[in-house]
């Protein structure tokens, strides 16, 4: 054949390979006639392509079964031509040789060499430990290490193995053949650093440049610690009870950063707070309510990577809470409370936490302000209370309160219970009246602590002294004693006395009850009237524009030994009918009535104002006033001034002939009393008699109803006087301006009895005229308003036609020195 040149072709295994044979004669009349395809070692075509005796188009194409068989095609119209080969097969690898039969031209004959190329058939990639790699390695913690190996197998002709860092070959590698068709190649990094993140590490193996190296990528992923943490806000102070903000921030940390809030190294709940991240940021928010216990508390933000849990940052704020002060009252620690006793020292505690300090301390006893007061044993330091020597008056509820610039704050209230021996729990003493025979319920109220008291009744007289039997007295209520009396004679009246025990020891000051005779009160005196401005009534009742009520003040009289309530009325001055009344109760000696204008007004006859006093044993004497005539507010307001306006005629005729009378009385009585100055004087007998008894003085004016025989003598009363008066003595107040009326019948020396009447007084004066029911009954319109008592007696004996006892307060009878007697 002669020398025949060779091309190379390179196929891949299982491709597509091309053998090319160039089909073209050498001139255009020229045309092929066959082309045969051999195998160097044989002689027998494989393949053949025949156009003899037909076109070229349709040129029968046939293919050795054995060989190529349908894999084989002849492509006549790539230039050159070529015989296509698919899914090339390791074995189709060799020389073929090309025969070419033109119809003049002589025939030419091409060799061609194949190889078929094994790409790699497996690629591995793992880590030191051999762990498989995909996709990401990692994550590493920084400065760790890294280590990837790449193991390549098959392949022919044997493959490259090269390691491209980001997509630049790393060349220090290189691939070692470990073993028949396997190659490997191992890449290592010390100390990854933060820039290392996401760097990708990619293994290439490649023999041939017909198809794609065969390659694999991975990702570097690391762990970051983060790199900073900070509160972006810092508030000076909070308020407690307000809701308060705190945002902290992190960077750095990969994976985002996890951000635990801490106060004072306890952890806040996770509904408090809310987080945002991204790759570069963590922002947490934490919303809180302080308290005023979170004052000076350390607030912490740790940042912290959830997969570094070791390596944290942290950020902190101390809080500076401001709130109203905290107050706590508490009794001395030393203090039991159940056992304080009068006479004990007491001391509070107040504890008090605020922010800003508290500027002051207040301390309170039933909701009453306490200031120190030496002198009473009360000593208030700065958070401290001293009670020196407590009386069951500083019992009650203690609080304390602080203040600062936030508000006041008051504690809780703190009792303190006082424990003391029974004292009475009414005015002592007291004065019952009562009648013979009368059953008597007394009742001894006191106050004690404890309540649980044991009661004493004792019972004295002028005469005898003795201790009242328990059967005829019970307790009740702990506290009071209740003790049945009947006065059978005039020696059972006297006075009854209450002690109670209990715990903390006896009663010092026993209660004391008067037991007297009863009768009804005496009537009220001194009364007067005026106007609610202050003005006197009698003078300015003719007033047009009088609105203000009337206020009318009278003196009580002798209650008769029982309550007694003082009464008011207005009569109609025609019909006598009672058109209003008002009942007062006694207040220090004194019952004041307040009448209202409006009431008076709407009646169109003149009325009588009368006071009158009321017991349970009957109604005094009635007073009246003043006759007072309301006209209606027509007639009053016709436009005249004149202080007739309204009077009728008649009755002034009646007030002139009345002016006249009294002025023919008056001339007359001065004229008898001129004559009666002319006789010498004659020596009368003295109303008066003067006792010294202790620290005090005693004057007796005394009167006496003239007999129908002769006066007795007064200084030498008969013995069934003396008697008397024994059985009815009474005791003598011991304040000035208390007046005492006292009486007993007497016998005189020839059998016949009068009265003997005794009025006194201790430092201080007595009235005349404030005595005996027929002088009340005769007050005139010119009642004066009521004035002290003057330390003068009277001179001239007021007879009374019933004795009457009347006193303010008593004392035991004991108290008067000396011997008894009727003056």
């Amino acid at each position: 054949f002669g020398a025949v040149s060779t091309v190379d072709v390179d196929a891949v295994l299982g491709r597509t390979a091309s053998l090319p044979c160039d089909v073209t004669p050498d001139a255009n009349e020229d045309r092929v006639y066959m082309v045969l395809w051999f195998r160097k070692s044989g002689g027998k075509p494989i393949y053949s392509f025949d156009v003899r005796g037909r076109s070229f188009n349709k040129a029968l194409q046939w293919s050795d079964p054995g060989a190529f068989g349908p894999r084989a095609y002849f492509a006549t119209v790539a230039r050159p031509a070529a015989l296509t080969l698919s899914s090339v097969q390791l074995d189709d690898e060799g020389v073929y040789r090309c025969r070419v039969d033109f119809k003049n031209s002589p025939t030419r004959n091409f060799q061609i060499r194949l190889t078929v190329i094994v790409p790699p058939h497996q690629m591995l990639l793992y880590d030191k430990s051999g762990a498989d790699v995909s996709g990401v390695v990692g994550p590493l913690e920084e400065g760790a290490a890294l280590v990837l190996v790449c193991e390549v197998r098959g392949g022919r002709p044997e493959p490259t193995v090269s390691w491209w860092i980001d997509g630049t070959p790393a060349s220090q590698y290189i691939g070692v053949k470990t073993d028949t068709h396997v190659i490997v190649n191992r890449l290592e990094l010390q100390h990854l650093k933060r820039e290392d993140l996401n760097t990708t590490f990619k293994c290439r193996a490649s023999n041939t440049n017909l198809v794609p190296p065969q390659e694999k990528i991975v990702r570097l992923e690391l762990n970051l610690v983060p790199l900073s943490v900070s509160l972006l806000n810092r508030p000076q102070q909070l308020l407690a009870g307000a809701a308060a903000t705190l945002r902290c921030v992190s960077e750095g940390s990969r994976p985002p950063a996890q951000m635990v809030w801490y106060k004072d190294n306890r952890a806040f709940d996770k509904n408090m707070i809310s987080d945002h991240s991204n790759e570069t940021w963590s922002v947490s928010t934490l919303v809180f309510s302080p308290s005023p216990a979170d004052n000076g508390a350390m607030v912490k933000c740790v940042a912290s990577n959830p997969s570094l849990p070791t390596k944290s940052i942290d950020d902190n704020l101390q809080l500076n809470v401001v709130y109203s002060p905290l107050v706590s009252l508490t009794l001395g620690s030393t203090l039991n409370p159940h056992d304080i006793k009068e006479g004990d020292d007491v001391y509070f505690e107040c504890n008090v936490r605020a922010n800003p300090r508290e500027h002051r301390i207040s301390w309170y006893h039933n909701d009453r302000p306490v200031s120190q007061n030496m002198t009473s044993g009360i000593i208030v330091s700065t958070r401290s209370l001293v009670l020196q020597k407590v009386t069951r008056r500083e019992a009650g509820s203690y609080s304390c309160k602080a203040a600062n610039a936030r508000g006041e704050t008051s504690s809780k209230v703190v009792s303190l219970r006082v424990q003391y021996a029974p004292v009475c729990g009414e005015t002592s003493p007291q004065v019952v009246g009562a009648a013979l025979d009368e059953v008597l319920r007394v009742r001894c109220s006191v106050h004690a602590d404890p309540a649980d008291v044991t009661f004493l009744w004792q019972f004295n007289n002028s005469g005898e002294s003795f201790n009242v039997s328990p059967a005829r007295y019970g307790t009740v209520n702990g506290s009071i004693s209740e003790l049945r009396y009947t006065p059978a004679s005039e020696r059972d009246y006297g006075a009854l006395t209450c002690r109670g025990t209990n715990t903390v020891g006896r009663q010092a000051q026993p209660c004391v009850f008067q037991i007297v005779p009863a009768a009804r009160p005496s009537p009220p005196r001194n009364c007067t009237v005026s106007a609610g401005n202050g003005s006197n009534w009698i003078e300015d009742s003719s007033r047009e524009d009088f609105e203000e009520p009337l206020i009318v003040r009278c003196v009580t009289g002798y209650d008769g030994g029982l309550p007694q309530l003082v009464v008011l009325e207005a009569l109609d001055s025609d019909s006598g009918k009672i058109r209003f009344n008002v009942t007062a109760n006694e207040t220090d000696g004194v019952a004041i009535f307040l009448v209202p204008a409006a009431v008076l007004w709407s009646s169109g006859n003149a009325l009588r104002l009368t006071v009158h006093s009321r017991n349970d044993k009957g109604a005094s004497d009635r007073i009246m006033l003043h006759a007072l005539a309301y006209q209606d507010p027509e007639r009053r307001t016709d436009g005249g001034t004149s202080l007739m306006a309204g009077v009728s005629k008649a009755a002034f005729w009646s007030i002139i002939f009345t002016i006249i009378i009294c002025g023919c009385v008056a001339v007359f009585t001065g004229y008898f009393l001129r004559r009666k100055r002319s006789n010498p004087p004659t020596k009368q007998q003295s109303s008066e008699l003067q006792l010294n008894a202790g620290d005090g003085q005693y004057v007796v004016a005394y009167t006496l109803k003239p007999p129908k025989q002769a006066q007795p003598d007064i200084l030498n009363p008969p013995p069934g006087c003396v008697k008397a008066f024994k059985e009815h003595h009474f005791s003598f107040p011991s304040r000035s301006k208390q007046y005492i009326e006292t009486g007993s019948n007497c016998l005189h020396t020839d059998g016949v009895p009068a009265k003997c009447v005794a009025e006194a007084a201790k430092n201080g004066g007595v009235h005349s005229d404030e005595w005996g029911e027929d002088v009340h009954a005769t007050i005139d319109d010119q009642r004066s308003v009521l004035s002290p008592p003057k330390a003068v007696l009277s001179k001239q004996p007021i007879p009374l036609g019933n004795m009457t006892l009347s006193r303010r307060e008593h004392l035991i009878a004991e108290e008067i020195p000396g011997p008894e007697s009727c003056v």
